[in-house]
Order: structure tokens, then C-alpha cells, then sequence
């Protein structure tokens, strides 16, 4: 019987002149677009601290230009000594009060109030999840305090802050004080607390805790061992946006403050005169208090990638 032979003819390889092209141009062109997002939301950033080195004549200069033609530091130096003002600023005296009591304000209210509502949120989170405390209407009940425009809310805080009623109102005379907007910004923001470490609580196996429950652990040992471990990354990237919201909110904390618990949104507010608008101190100040939320930032970065690639693989 004959041997049947198959030959096989070896493969071409085919090369397209096109592919090395295209595989040029692609990174090319995302990184284009890189640089070109990167711009817009930069470009803000570097005309306000451009402004907070530039002198009164050059804050509404057409054109305008990005680097300052007489650069100087008298935008800082006032926001902490206002009535002794250097050069050009010397227009200013008198607009405001150092800086200084907003900032220490800001760095107690921000923090205590987020720290308070990220725990409240989370165990309130945990028990939405693993019980379905108050049923499946629950997460969208806690949304209700978000859903109603907050000057809604002012007045009748407001009333209830500072009005002493015998009898009818007790008054907590929390008005103008930094419990004060302590409990308030608890109140609005853990909804957002609440959402948001529930979908992280969400990707967490039950097994695993059920594992540890049939071992003799105790709901709480396994809510701190077990499920906060897992979860960390997830509360770090809750923690920094509570933390922006409360530190950035002006409408509450203008309406609720007069002197002595003044934040640094509103201190900006306070930098106006008979000429204007004074746009360089408003601009050194809104660089530096920009500066503990990138700090923030910058401090939990490990955290914030795992926090917001969190639950995208299944099992």
C-alpha cells in the first residue's frame, strides 16, 4: 500500500506596511488627547495661581496674559496680615480678617464631620446590606435630605439654631458655632456616605464572613477584621469625597456663621471692597486652600486605586 505524503507549505507571513503606521498613531493620538484633557482642567488651576501673584492693574488686564509682568508676594502675605498690606495692595487695607481662624476653623469642622459621617455610613451601610434593615426602600429613603435644593433646609435650621422659645423651642444656640455645622454637615452628607460604602460592603463574598461566624467570631469581630480590611480601600475613596464636600461647602456655612466659625469658603467671599472684587487675595487663598485636599489625596492615593477598581471582578 502506497504512503500517502501531505506536505504542508509553510505559512507567509504577511507584513502590512500600513500596521507599523497605525501603531504609531494610536499612541500618538490618545496621547493628544491626554494632554489636551489635562489642559482643560489644569489650564483653571494655573490662571488663579498666575492672578494671586499679579498686582491690582493686572487682575483685569486685556489682553490678559499668564505670567505676571511685576510679580510679587503681597496676595499671600495680606491674607495673614491684612492691615499691613505691601505695595500695590495697600488698597485692600481693612477688607478682611486674617485668614488664619478660617483655616483653623475649617481644619476641625472638615475633618470631625467627615471622620463621624464615613463611620456612621458605614455601619449603617453594613446593616443595609448583610440584614436589609429597613427593607429595600431603605438606601433610597436616606437620599431624601439630597433631594430637596438645601436653602430648603436653612431657614428652619436656622429658627432652630438660634431662637430661644420657652416652652415651645428650646434652641441648641448652636448658631455661629463649629458643632454647629459639625451636626450639619454629619447630617447631609452621610446619605453619600451611607451609598457609597454599601456598594464596596456589596462586593464582599458572604462566605467569607459566614466562614469566620461558624469559627466563633462575634458580627462585630467580623465587621472589623474581616469586612473593614476588605472594604479599606473603598472608605479611603468615600473619606476624600466627603472630605471635598464639606470642605468646599459655602452656602450653609455662610448662612450658619457670622464671625467666630467663619470657613475658608466663606472668608473668600469676605475679599470685596468700594473698588471691587479683590482677585488676587481670592485667588492666593483658593491655592492654599486647595492644599489639604490634594494633601488628602496624595496620602490615600494607595487606597483610592483600589477603592475605585473595587468589585469589578467577579466571582
Amino acid at each position: 500500500m502506497a504512503e500517502t505524503t501531505v506536505t504542508t507549505a509553510p505559512l507567509a507571513t504577511v507584513t502590512k506596511p500600513q500596521a507599523a503606521g497605525q501603531g504609531i498613531i494610536a499612541p500618538a493620538v490618545r496621547l493628544i488627547v491626554a494632554i489636551g484633557i489635562a489642559v482643560i482642567f489644569l489650564l483653571p488651576v494655573l490662571w488663579m495661581l498666575s492672578i494671586s501673584f499679579k498686582p491690582p492693574a493686572e487682575w483685569l488686564e486685556y489682553p490678559p496674559t499668564l505670567l505676571p509682568k511685576q510679580p510679587l508676594i503681597g496676595n499671600y502675605t495680606f491674607l495673614f496680615n491684612p492691615g499691613n498690606p505691601e505695595g500695590a495692595i495697600a488698597v485692600m487695607t481693612g477688607a478682611a480678617e486674617p485668614v488664619i481662624p478660617a483655616f483653623i476653623n475649617s481644619l476641625i469642622i472638615a475633618p470631625v464631620a467627615t471622620v463621624c459621617s464615613v463611620i456612621i455610613g458605614f455601619l449603617a451601610a453594613y446593616a443595609v446590606s448583610r440584614f436589609r434593615v429597613g427593607g429595600n426602600f431603605m438606601p433610597f429613603f436616606t437620599l431624601t435630605t439630597r433631594m430637596f435644593p438645601p436653602v430648603a433646609f436653612a431657614v428652619p435650621l436656622l429658627v432652630y439654631y438660634s431662637a430661644v422659645i420657652p416652652g415651645i423651642i428650646p434652641g441648641l444656640r448652636l448658631y455661629d458655632t463649629r458643632l454647629g455645622l459639625i451636626l450639619m454637615y454629619i447630617a447631609f452628607t452621610v446619605a453619600f456616605a451611607l451609598w457609597m460604602t454599601k456598594g464596596f460592603i456589596d462586593g464582599v463574598p458572604r462566605h467569607i464572613e459566614e466562614a469566620a461566624i461558624l469559627d466563633g467570631a462575634s458580627r462585630w469581630r467580623v465587621l472589623f477584621t474581616i469586612t473593614f480590611p476588605l472594604v479599606r480601600g473603598g472608605l479611603a475613596a468615600t473619606t476624600l469625597f466627603i472630605f471635598i464636600l464639606t470642605w468646599t461647602e459655602f452656602l450653609f456655612a455662610l448662612i450658619f456663621t457670622q464671625r467666630f466659625a467663619i470657613t475658608v469658603p466663606v472668608q473668600v467671599s469676605h475679599y470685596a471692597g468700594a473698588i471691587g472684587r479683590f482677585y488676587g487675595p481670592q485667588a492666593a487663598l483658593g491655592i492654599l486652600a486647595s492644599l489639604p485636599v490634594v494633601i488628602a489625596g496624595y496620602l490615600i492615593q494607595r487606597h483610592l486605586v483600589t477603592g475605585f477598581t473595587f468589585g469589578l471582578i467577579k466571582e
